[in-house]
């Protein structure tokens, strides 16, 4: 199956002659739309690029911690649209999975790259319904997430239930990249997801639980020819509020655009401008197999808010160039405010090691 799925994604598998024609007209993203649900926990292909991203805390029988990333990545190429051929791609789709482990050492990860159809990926548009091959992603109709990764090194087999309402990021989903109004993406979030499930490890399989966090974003825009990637977080606070806070960085490494969302425990929610968020390094990290180093321990000052950004472990590098292409850091974080802990969160480091291309 994974043989098949690699050659279904060649350009020139079964695509006779693809004839030029125009390229895909990506509809706009703009203020104006109101999100609706579940239509739009499902795919919308006519965008550019989108994905479902899940990361958490679990916690085995024995209480070891350990993070987890499972995502999907669906994309709209630029290509001859009115090919009637069916191997002609006109969908895209990854997916990452990945696990800290601090046992380990280093981030366990697998990934997967195909064009959708036949029977073998599909994005469905209804809602949230996800699969390429046995990994698949799935919102059943009470609310709650299926995810299930057969993965080289390991399978992750999880439940995620929410507790808390959904959080539409920006003004009600329409969520600014830049100074641009089309600079945007629509954006929610569904944070306080309860996780249980079972993580399999050779021969040996056991029960995990813990918390997660979901992001659905589609978009049409591209990243702005002036920054270079972005440094993220999703943060479930232990007040039972909910913090997304991001930056994009320049070419000089200086923030270009920020903003983000605080949910606190009353349930009030404050949207945050560019210059209320501000990701500070406080100590780096550099991977031995790329070189490239990464502010992995940071200060971050969002609202009324400073918090400190501890990793679960140094090395959760991501190197996905035989799926989406990237090389990034993704990780388990604890937070502290105060000294002390008051939440945990997953934090996303991109353009460090070159220019991120979506």
């Amino acid at each position: 199956m994974r043989r098949r799925s690699f050659l279904l994604l060649l350009p020139g598998f079964g695509v006779a002659g693809a004839a030029s024609g125009a390229a895909p007209v990506y509809p706009p993203v703009g203020a104006c739309r109101t999100l609706t649900f579940p239509r739009d926990h499902g795919a919308h292909p006519d965008y550019r690029t989108e994905w479902w991203y899940a990361t958490g805390w679990l916690q085995t029988q024995a209480g070891a911690p350990l993070g987890f990333q499972v995502t999907f990545f669906r994309s709209r190429p630029q290509f001859e649209q009115a090919n009637p051929s069916r191997f002609a791609p006109q969908q895209l789709l990854f997916a990452n999975v990945a696990l800290s482990d601090p046992v380990a050492g280093k981030l366990q990860h697998d990934q997967r790259a195909v064009r959708s159809g036949f029977g073998l990926a599909l994005a469905d548009t209804a809602d949230t319904d996800v699969y390429i091959d046995d990994w698949s992603l799935r919102r059943e109709i009470t609310g709650r997430y299926r995810a299930r990764f057969p993965a080289r090194d390991f399978t992750l087999d999880l439940t995620m239930e929410p507790t808390k309402p959904l959080l539409l990021q920006g003004e009600q989903g329409y969520s600014r990249k830049g100074p641009l109004a089309h600079q945007a993406s629509y954006y929610y979030s569904q944070p306080g997801l309860k996780v249980s499930g079972t993580l399999k490890r050779g021969s040996q399989q056991e029960a995990v639980r813990g918390t997660a966090w979901l992001d659905h974003e589609w978009s049409s825009a591209l990243l702005a020819d002036e920054a270079v990637g972005w440094d993220w977080i999703g943060l479930n606070l232990d007040d039972g509020g909910a913090l997304m806070a991001f930056q994009i960085r320049d070419k000089a490494g200086r923030k270009f655009w920020g903003g983000g969302t605080l949910r606190g425990g009353d349930g009030h929610v404050k949207v945050l401008a560019p210059e209320e968020v501000n990701f500070m390094p406080v100590r780096r990290w550099r991977s031995p197999r790329t070189g490239t180093s990464y502010p992995v321990a940071m200060r971050l000052s969002a609202g009324e808010f400073t918090l400190e950004l501890i990793p679960l472990m140094d090395d959760q590098e991501l190197d996905s160039r035989a799926s989406t292409g990237a090389v990034y850091w993704e990780g388990a974080v604890i937070v502290l405010r105060g000294g002390k802990t008051a939440g945990r969160g997953y934090l996303e480091l991109t353009g460090y090691f070159q220019r991120l291309n979506l």
